[in-house]
């Protein structure tokens, strides 16, 4: 009995230091946060719920909303896909571990140094343009090309190629952790017994990777809202509407005062986000019984 309590007092303390700074940092700020959605910002009188009301009618809330989902359905699919593709050789190579950290290089780049290639990249007389009206006149089948990609609709495109290209490193990294987890003898077997290479990669390879999808859903899900930081130094605080996310929108609010409504599209955001996870750790644990 008092090796147990000892037990308990020792994780007790283990605990502390982490949920007293998850409490004083995250929790408290949130509740503070949670009371001033149904306050005015100015006078702090409750008025129940109306500032819900307001960004929920608000346009360039709605906006930044679809805009954002848009992106995080489009990236994290791809991401899961491309990571997998490419881990999945590289895993038969003895030299995989060995060159882990080029993986993870654009990880390591400063957000500047890529917004400054994505211009010099995608600008009206960017370095993409200037190839393809070269290939044009070296084929004859069209003129001088001066798309304006980041500021018409492709910066979408151009958002989401640098989201994947910045994460797919990471992304390679955790599949070849869960690729090279699985013991050999399993894939071995299930040839022995007269299975085929895609009989194998459905059958014994997925299954075992589950603890990996899960942990790269849960990662890029997170990292799919953190992309803000290129799409304002790509294009400011009013970029074209195709990329106008939601951390326009709380800038932008931040900027002119707007607390009130920050406040309540705060709570909206952190709400979602949480219900999204607690819905695949939902899927998760079926599936593990």
């Amino acid at each position: 009995m008092k090796r147990a309590t000892k037990v308990t007092v020792s994780f007790l303390l283990f605990l502390a230091p982490s949920f007293f700074g998850v409490l004083v940092f995250v929790l408290l700020p949130f509740l503070d946060v949670l009371k001033r959605s149904f306050t005015t910002a100015v006078t702090g009188q409750f008025n129940g719920v109306q500032n819900y009301k307001a960004i929920f009618t608000n346009t360039a809330f709605l906006l930044a909303v679809k805009n954002t989902l848009r992106f995080t359905l489009v990236c994290i699919p791809l991401l899961v896909v491309i990571g997998l593709a490419i881990a999945l050789p590289l895993s038969k190579l003895k030299s995989a571990g060995a060159i882990k950290s080029l993986y993870l290089f654009p990880l390591a780049m400063p957000t500047a140094t890529i917004v400054i290639v994505w211009k010099m990249l995608f600008y009206k007389q960017g370095f993409l343009n200037l190839s393809l009206s070269k290939l044009g006149e070296w084929s004859g089948l069209w003129g001088n090309i001066y798309k304006d990609y980041l500021g018409s609709s492709a910066a979408f495109w151009v958002l989401v190629f640098s989201y994947i290209w910045k994460n797919t490193g990471y992304t390679i990294v955790l599949w070849l952790a869960g690729i090279l987890g699985i013991p050999k003898e399993l894939p071995e077997a299930a040839k022995v017994d007269g299975a085929s290479e895609r009989q194998c990669f459905f059958w014994v390879m997925l299954p075992n990777l589950k603890g990996s999808l899960y942990t790269i859903v849960i990662l890029s899900f997170l990292n799919s809202f953190k992309i803000y930081r290129e799409a304002y130094l790509v294009a400011g605080a009013y970029p074209e509407q195709d990329i106008y996310l939601l951390q326009h929108l709380f800038n932008n609010w931040f900027v002119n005062l707007d607390l009130d409504k920050m406040a309540a599209a705060a709570v909206c955001v952190g709400g979602f986000l949480f219900a999204v996870i607690m819905l695949l750790q939902y899927f998760w644990d079926r599936r593990e019984d």
